[in-house]
């Protein structure tokens, strides 16, 4: 176990990014939720032919791949909570200075890291169920130029901020003691 103040403070780094995950989760979850209470075939509304148009089919893709990125969000919340009750019992049971327990570095590594791949499976399966719902409101993806745009932008954007958290996320996994050493 960590027993000296560099890996204290390391375990309080952890317990920060512990409360950010759930946090991020739960935003997230309230947005599969509002999508899946909007989530309706409008064929009417794309004024486009009928082979353009969204139909029943990616309605349902959207609701699976929603309902897999809700699955994904609460492990990786149930993964986070029970890191930092681990992490809180340590401190309370070893140290007067809240979130500063002597955790196992590998449970909280491997913990951190996993509840991590969790969040960022989740917003895969969040990405692909608003390109599908993309699809079902501005018509299907060889039709429409509009939806191209809107698809492209998502990917991008959501894609790069995932590079970034995926790499930040495994430097503090698994080089921070290393540094505090």
């Amino acid at each position: 176990p960590p027993s000296n103040p560099a890996s204290r403070s390391t375990t309080a780094v952890h317990v920060t990014a512990l409360d950010g995950i759930v946090t991020v989760n739960s935003l997230f979850t309230t947005a599969v939720f509002i999508g899946l209470s909007l989530t309706t075939s409008t064929s009417s509304e794309t004024g486009n032919k009928s082979s353009c148009e969204g139909d029943v089919e990616l309605v349902r893709r959207v609701i699976v791949f929603e309902v897999f990125s809700f699955g994904f969000f609460l492990f990786s919340s149930f993964i986070a909570q029970s890191l930092k009750l681990a992490i809180n019992l340590a401190s309370s049971s070893a140290s007067n200075t809240p979130h500063h327990g002597e955790v196992e570095s590998w449970l909280v590594d491997y913990g951190l890291f996993g509840s991590a791949a969790g969040s960022v499976s989740g917003c895969a399966f969040l990405v692909a169920s608003m390109v599908e719902y993309v699809q079902v409101k501005l018509g299907r993806v060889p039709c429409s130029g509009e939806a191209v745009v809107v698809i492209c932008v998502l990917i991008v954007l959501v894609g790069s901020s995932l590079l970034i958290y995926v790499f930040s996320t495994v430097y503090v996994s698994f080089f921070m003691y290393q540094i505090s050493k």
